[in-house]
C-alpha cells in the first residue's frame, strides 16, 4: 500500500520581495504549474514561481493546518524558516 505525501511549500519571486504558500499532494507537478504559470491569481500577478521552502506530510489535515499557520505569521517568521533550510533561497525545484 502506497501512502500520500502531502507538501506545505513557499514560493518566492526571484527578489525575494513576494511569497506565496500552499499546500498540495503533487509538489513537483504544482511548481511546474506556477513556473510556467498555469496558475492564475496572487503567485501569477507577483511572478513567483521559485520554491525556496517546503515540508511533507503524511496526511493533508496536518498539512492544511501548517499552511494555515504559516500564513498567519509574520514576514520575519517566514524568513528565519526559508533560510533554516535555504539560506541563499536558492530554487530548490530541480532538486525535487
Amino acid at each position: 500500500m502506497q501512502t500520500s505525501q502531502y507538501y506545505v511549500y513557499i514560493l518566492a519571486n526571484k527578489t525575494n520581495v513576494a511569497l506565496y504558500i500552499g499546500v498540495t499532494n503533487d509538489l513537483r507537478r504544482r511548481v511546474y504549474e506556477h513556473k510556467n504559470k498555469f496558475v492564475n491569481g496572487f503567485a501569477e500577478k507577483y511572478d513567483i514561481d521559485k520554491l525556496v521552502y517546503y515540508e511533507v506530510f503524511g496526511d493533508p489535515e496536518n498539512a492544511i493546518l501548517r499552511e494555515k499557520k504559516l500564513k498567519g505569521g509574520s514576514r520575519a517568521k517566514k524568513n528565519r524558516l526559508v533560510e533554516s533550510m535555504n539560506p541563499q533561497w536558492r530554487d530548490l525545484y530541480d532538486e525535487l
